[in-house]
């Protein structure tokens, strides 16, 4: 049984598109679709849905100034979203996820594999959401109920991959968590991508923390263990 939700499809592919939505209805999702990024915009601030499936090649705005603007917004910036491109390079994808994007799928895809990434983007959303937890690391603190990371008291907007993966990191209260564990925590065990994308994701959380602290201190407790993972704890002066 898929997850209740809104789904919002941004695809110029009209043909696409339809059948993008007629699966995720089929599934039990409410699904609308527009065809390009000031379409996407406008849909957006009228009602923000669960989730976004961004083709990146888009006419005027393009997918990748789309998800640039929706992450930049303290409203917008933690929904999911689901980059589609006809670009199956490496590269590509570590450009995608640099974006801020959760998920990346190459076309041609099967519907099937998309209603499956779908429904694991929202379960991991809302579970991460279900959590009273507040955990506190130097001047980081992460309140998992309220889905909301501060720096010394000042509110960090984070995608939903980046709060994941910092949730994850304060709950290891110190310890390292290898890279698979990491993707398995903050992009769940159903989804198939290489190790490197956690370090794109780490270094995106990296300059969002440095950016709410001028001092840098904040991004210095995510602590590299070379060869291993990360950490979440104390930096050693030096």
């Amino acid at each position: 049984m898929a997850v209740e939700g809104s789904v919002l499809v941004v695809e110029d592919e009209r043909d696409l598109a339809e059948l993008v939505c007629l699966k995720l209805s089929a599934e039990g999702y409410r699904c609308s679709a527009v065809r390009s990024g000031l379409e996407a915009l406008h849909a957006v601030e009228r009602r923000a849905p669960d989730l976004i499936i961004l083709d990146r090649m888009l006419p005027g705005l393009s997918g990748d100034e789309f998800i640039g603007r929706l992450r930049h917004n303290p409203r917008t910036c933690r929904i999911p979203v689901i980059m589609l491109t006809a670009k199956a390079e490496e590269v590509d994808q570590l450009v995608g996820f640099s974006l801020g994007a959760d998920d990346y799928l190459t076309k041609p895809f099967s519907m099937k594999l998309l209603a499956a990434r779908v429904a694991a983007l929202l379960r991991r959303a809302r579970a991460a959401g279900d959590s009273p937890d507040v955990i506190a690391a130097g001047p980081i603190t992460v309140d998992a109920g309220r889905h909301l990371v501060t720096v010394n008291g000042k509110p960090v907007a984070l995608t939903a991959t980046e709060f994941r993966l910092l949730q994850a990191l304060a709950g290891a209260r110190g310890r390292v968590l290898d890279r698979s564990q990491l993707i398995d925590k903050a992009l769940g065990t159903d989804v198939a991508v290489i190790d490197r994308t956690i370090d794109v994701h780490v270094t995106s959380l990296r300059k969002k923390l440095n950016h709410a602290d001028e001092g840098e201190a904040a991004a210095r407790w995510i602590q590299t263990v070379r060869g291993v993972g990360y950490s979440l704890r104390e930096p050693v002066n030096e």
